[in-house]
């Protein structure tokens, strides 16, 4: 039997087991997994090298039972079932035309119900008021057409079991770009999209030196009008600090450390921002937890270099398997056959180990861990290589002129926000800290769950009385809270009790050593400033992350979490699905 909390099965029962015809569920959580080790692993039949099928299918079912890694949801709802659709991640390009623009609409709408998420840059539709020649009229511009796209993907359902999910992005030099930066000021509208700002080297440099950068025309190619960076800077914080976006994307950092440049830029990402993608491309991902990790006080690198050798297999194998929504896409998945193995539970792993998720410890750890999680993925994706040939554009990326063997994947690494695959692992969402100590989760059904941490639970037993348990469940944190140990307080520091700077730094180590991207909120108190919010996107791009996230608490008038100013005798809720993740998709 799995070890499942009861609402990791709620949630499996709700929306990832199979049903049949009449909408009844016809499979255990066991023999779900048991359907996607099968299906995964007969990927192995395609190659006359490599382990025996029948071997990795096992190997891939006990990782999965022993909740030791998990694939993106896609890969666990629709694996060997008629649908077929494996991947979460998807970019589409949105070309300035109006059929290109409702193509786009039309295939995202095909995606969202096989249960991926999809992304889109919007820089090359021309501004507000440019001229149509065709018609004689004038363009609407880029923030009217995303409108489009969030209505469709309003009356989409992802298969019956996800909502769409969606990123608009526009460079930070379209002459649209103030309008962009406010959508979402109405907390209604776009409630389908995370919205970034591709933000160039030029523009951080301006706003530094107190310059103006010119805003270009992506049809005439003509500049419209000079804008003054730091007035712009100051407008895309305001709106972060009011409303929690838009987020930054570091296009030229996502593009230095491209390792296909002679494709092409990228300016697209999935809808959490973790994984940049050409055009028509799309990428699987998989999460091993980190909180399995731990033997006698110590990192078990010995158990984790097994688990990323066989997430390797896991991910590499999807590729092949996959069902892909369009003929495009899965030529351009074929070509570079990204994938992303990633982590959570890394706040788990951090209390196990005795380390403040806030410590210079902790950093350190951080880089050391990702680094290995990276350095063995290639090694086995040469290994696959050797089996089963390199990526196709292999010859035209920066490895062989860096002197790497041939690899299968283009790249290995990425940190998801892993939101319902963590709460199926019982442990921590990503690299996130924990929300909360305690809470309570409504779930669909109509009843609450009480939720306590078990590590918490375990640690402090001996002062853990049931007053105290009261107390604790109505505040979240036990920051404050004395008859907690001052060592046991350090280890259970929530999002909202570490320094945004601390946040920020965390997701600067594992970026580091990851090939895409880190999704990871940078949470700020309520007291934050639209000043502090400019703080951490200077700060964010001096350490080379790839794109950055801030959440001000409040800022949104119905956030899921509630954690300050509770009524006497209420309790911290959350709703069935959270875990401190993306606020849009929950992947």
């Amino acid at each position: 039997m799995i070890s499942l909390s009861e609402n990791s099965r709620i949630i499996l029962k709700q929306r990832y087991l199979e049903r049949d015809p009449q909408g009844r569920v016809c499979e255990t959580p066991e023999e779900m997994f048991a359907r996607v080790a099968r299906h995964v692993a007969a990927a192995g039949r395609l190659y006359s090298k490599g382990k025996d099928p029948a071997e990795i299918e096992q190997d891939f079912f006990e990782v999965m039972t022993d909740l030791d890694f998990l694939p993106n949801s896609p890969a666990l709802m629709n694996a060997g079932t008629r649908l077929g659709q494996l991947a979460a991640c998807f970019v589409l390009p949105v070309p300035d035309s109006i059929r290109g623009i409702f193509k786009a609409v039309s295939e995202m709408a095909v995606i969202h119900q096989s249960g991926g998420g999809t992304g889109f840059s919007f820089s090359r539709l021309r501004p507000e008021g440019g001229v149509v020649k065709s018609t004689g009229g004038v363009a609407s511009g880029p923030v009217s057409f995303m409108r489009v796209f969030d209505q469709a993907t309003e009356v989409v359902k992802q298969g019956g079991r996800r909502r769409g999910a969606n990123m608009g992005i526009l460079r930070v030099d379209h002459p649209d770009i103030r309008t962009f930066v406010q959508a979402k000021e109405d907390p209604e509208a776009f409630t389908n999209f995370n919205i970034s700002v591709a933000v160039t080297d030029r523009f951080m440099k301006a706003v530094k030196s107190g310059k103006s950068i010119p805003l270009i025309n992506p049809k005439t190619g003509r500049i419209e009008r000079e804008e003054n960076a730091p007035d712009l800077f100051g407008l895309i914080a305001l709106m972060a600090w009011k409303t929690g976006d838009p987020g930054l994307l570091f296009v030229d950092e996502v593009n230095r450390k491209n390792p296909t440049p002679d494709l092409g830029e990228m300016d697209g990402t999935n809808p959490c921002g973790e994984l940049p993608l050409y055009p028509y491309e799309s990428c699987n991902l998989g999460s091993i937890n980190l909180s399995h990790m731990v033997q006698n006080g110590r990192v078990d690198y010995r158990k984790l270099k097994r688990i990323i050798g066989i997430g390797v297999r896991f991910l590499d194998n999807i590729i092949d398997l996959n069902r892909y929504p369009f003929f495009r896409i899965k030529r351009m998945t074929l070509a570079n056959r990204k994938i992303g193995l990633g982590v959570m539970g890394w706040a788990d792993m951090l209390i196990r180990l005795g380390i403040p998720y806030d410590s210079e410890i902790a950093l350190r750890l951080a880089g050391r861990l990702m680094r290995y999680v990276t350095s063995e993925a290639r090694k086995v994706s040469a290994q696959l290589a050797r089996e089963r040939g390199p990526f196709p554009n292999f010859s035209r990326s920066i490895y062989p002129r860096r002197g790497f063997p041939p690899l299968r994947n283009a790249t290995v690494t990425t940190v998801a926000p892993t939101g319902t695959i963590s709460i199926i692992a019982g442990t921590s969402s990503g690299i996130e800290p924990h929300f909360a100590v305690s809470f309570v989760r409504h779930v669909l059904d109509g009843r609450d769950l009480i939720e306590f941490n078990p590590l918490f639970e375990e640690m402090a037993a001996k002062v853990l009385t049931p007053r105290l348990r009261d107390e604790i469940m109505g505040i979240g944190s036990i920051r404050n809270v004395r008859s907690v140990p001052k060592g046991i307080r350090a280890l259970f520091k929530t999002a909202m009790d570490i320094a945004p700077e601390d946040h920020l730094k965390i997701q600067a180590a594992f970026q580091r050593y990851t090939d895409n991207a880190v999704s990871k909120t940078v949470n700020l108190p309520e007291q934050a400033t639209a000043d502090d919010v400019k703080k951490i996107y200077l700060m964010a791009h001096a350490l080379k992350c790839k794109g950055v996230t801030i959440y001000r608490y409040g800022s949104k008038g119905t956030q899921v979490l509630n954690l300050l100013k509770q009524k006497p005798g209420s309790l911290v809720s959350v709703d069935q699905e959270f875990n401190g993740y993306c606020r849009v998709c929950g992947i």
